[in-house]
């Protein structure tokens, strides 16, 4: 399995005794008496440059090389790692790993069972053109500064700039004969603009809302194909209106609480989706596996195939297939491929994100390949794969003509916070900007706005979603579960949609401004 990219694996991680490292380790863990076998190394290039004011303010290059042995022996886990690579090493982790196991069985509570399947080898590469890590400092600090400069010549008074950028390069062999080789390229650029009020001292900050994407720098220079809800992005259009963007925020009227029609933008409801589908959705949270720190889940299992999530416009997917998608893989963190299956269909909740010890405790034929582990330090867990709300395929498409059916609403455009319980029911977002629909037209702009309801009344009043020309993927880079704590990338793709009669509250007064 491969991707048509133009690139290859990083030279130095191909380097390594990658091979060895595995023969060894499955040699010595067989030996010690272990049922199953893996060993994942992985390397995890990160870059960062940053400017304020269009200056230089920080920069960072940093490479982290990490191996995991992970083990089953008597149905228990045992896991060992170590920031050094070489077979002596990789044995001594795998005895290791089942002397662990051994100690940790009496505590066991459910014998640790894996999913079958098919053993798999090769190389998969995401989709990027330009390597960002080719891209010298220099020449990424003056994509930073001159957009910056241009922004506080049209009128804004601070600008803070930065660009984030990773390289993943893994390696995943076990016992059952599966020897795969991965690497994955990622970025972020961002423009926050202020504007100040000089009579009054208030300010207000604007954002750009260009996604996180899984491609490479010539997302930052406004190239790359269009495929699916993964697209280039216009940041000269983008960064020529959002200086008026953020001088009209900073005069706009303060909402009026109350009752409204909301149309979202995916680079808002991007967000709303990971909240409260995607982390809600996850098998480990509905079984209560993760309540003593990430939460639990009001979408449990006594509800699958029952319960109705939202409108029967709701469809969800979850995979790891969509080319760009942040949590698109060839093979997951235990050797299962790449996969894409339904979470929500006709606003009925059909599926769970699984990993492989999950599917086979709870009767699934297989994995749908939802696990990963950061580092070669870390141990796999269930992360969530790109989850994302499809598109209609008839009826209004445009994010004007959905405009244009709302008669007293609220267009919300970009993410900035939000806040959700730990059952994923009960919720809060705001938003980057914020404009007042009248009768099916925009009237300009409103601020203090944050809209609040319940998840499955929220998805429930979705009344209309536009169709493929207005699905985008967002995501975040940085998506926390865990204990000890990971990261991991994750995109969500969805449509302009419509929400009647949510609630909407005036932030400025909530905190009693």
């Amino acid at each position: 399995m491969s991707t048509a990219a133009t690139r290859g694996i990083d030279p130095k991680f191909l380097a390594l005794p990658l091979t060895a490292c595995a023969d060894a380790a499955v040699a010595a863990g067989t030996a010690a008496g272990a049922s199953h076998v893996d060993v994942r190394v992985i390397s995890n290039r990160t870059g960062m440059v940053s400017a304020r004011d269009a200056r230089k303010e920080s920069s960072a290059d940093d490479t982290a090389l990490s191996m995991g042995v992970r083990v089953i022996v008597d149905g228990c886990w045992g896991f060992a790692a170590a920031d050094t690579i070489g077979p002596d090493t990789a044995a001594a982790l795998a005895r290791t790993a089942v002397a662990l196991a051994r100690v940790s069985r009496p505590l066991a509570t459910i014998p640790v069972e894996l999913a079958p399947e098919p053993a798999h080898q090769g190389v998969w590469v995401s989709a990027y053109e330009i390597d960002p890590f080719d891209i010298p400092e220099s020449d990424r600090l003056a994509v930073l500064t001159e957009r910056s400069a241009a922004l506080m010549q049209a009128g804004v008074d601070h600008v803070d700039a930065w660009v984030r950028q990773v390289r993943e390069c893994t390696f995943y062999a076990d016992s059952a004969g599966t020897s795969v080789t991965q690497q994955r390229v990622r970025l972020e650029a961002q423009w926050d603009a202020t504007a100040i009020d000089r009579a009054t001292g208030a300010f207000e900050t604007m954002s750009t809302t260009a996604p996180p994407v899984a491609r490479g720098w010539e997302y930052v220079l406004g190239g790359g194909a269009t495929i699916g809800g993964a697209r280039p992005w216009d940041w000269e259009a983008e960064l020529a209106e959002l200086p008026g963007h953020v001088r009209a925020k900073l005069h706009a009227p303060s909402v009026e609480p109350g009752r409204y029609t909301l149309v979202i933008h995916p680079t808002n409801l991007w967000l709303t989706i990971h909240e409260s589908i995607g982390h809600a959705t996850e098998l480990d949270r509905a079984l209560g596996y993760e309540a003593n720190y990430a939460g639990t889940s009001f979408a449990t299992t006594d509800k699958l195939g029952t319960f109705k999530y939202g409108s029967g416009l709701m469809n969800v997917t979850g995979d790891r297939e969509a080319v760009h998608g942040l949590a698109t893989v060839g093979w997951d963190s235990e050797g299962v491929a790449a996969q894409r299956w339904d979470i929500v269909r006709d606003g009925t909740l059909v599926g769970y994100q699984l990993d492989r010890a999950m599917a086979q405790e709870f009767g699934y034929p297989r994995s749908n390949g939802c696990a990963f582990a950061d580092s070669g330090e870390h141990v796999p867990i269930q992360r969530m794969p790109n989850v994302s709300l499809q598109p209609a395929a008839a009826g209004p498409a445009t994010a004007e003509e959905l405009i244009a059916g709302v008669e007293d609403g609220i267009y919300v455009v970009g993410d900035k916070s939000w806040s959700i319980d730990m059952q994923r029911y009960n919720f809060q977002f705001t938003g980057q900007r914020f404009m007042r629909i009248r009768n099916g037209t925009i009237t300009g702009q409103v601020k203090d706005v944050a809209y609040q309801s319940r998840t499955p009344d929220f998805w429930g009043s979705m009344v209309a979603v536009g169709g493929p020309e207005t699905y985008l993927l967002g995501g975040a880079l940085n998506c926390g579960k865990g204990q000890p704590g990971q990261v991991a990338p994750v995109s969500h793709g969805c449509p302009v949609a419509v929400f009647e009669n949510i609630n909407i509250l005036n932030t400025a007064a909530e905190a009693g401004a």
